[in-house]
């Protein structure tokens, strides 16, 4: 394993100063990436259901890009224009009001240009992912 480029703390500090956006709410936290995979958790509100009371789909997206984007950073470094070229998702099962969403993000391929990654979201302490993503991000040449 390659040692990381970008510690949790080093990840924090920029996003703080590059992109206050992704962490301006505050109910989003790294609890670590070393390069390879990162987790994510993302504090229980009211604001993540959708109608019926379950998590929505759009909140999941987020957590996922998120995550997808913190692991990269922390394998390649600050380079803040890594984008997103394609995410697909699939909803496997209602996440639960009341519980924190963790993702569990893994870098499967990283080259040069692109980078591929898998995204396991999971509600509250279940071992049982309620959705499963994968990720392909461009990374510039700088």
């Amino acid at each position: 394993m390659a040692p990381a480029k970008m510690s949790v703390a080093e990840l924090e500090q920029f996003f703080r100063d590059e992109f206050p956006q992704a962490i301006a709410a505050g109910d989003i936290t790294i609890e670590s990436a070393d390069g390879e995979t990162a987790l994510l958790r993302q504090r229980y509100s009211e604001r993540m259901l959708r109608p019926g009371g379950t998590v929505s789909g759009p909140t999941l997206m987020t957590l996922a890009d998120f995550a997808m984007y913190v692991v990269l950073l922390s394998a390649i470094g600050p380079i803040g224009l890594a984008v997103t070229t394609n995410l697909n998702i699939n909803f496997l099962r209602k996440g639960q009001p009341g519980q924190d969403v963790l993702a569990e993000a893994r870098l499967l391929k990283l080259g040069k240009r692109l980078a591929v990654g898998e995204v396991n979201l999971l509600s509250g302490t279940s071992p049982d992912p309620i959705a499963h993503v994968t990720s392909t991000y461009s990374i510039p040449n700088i």
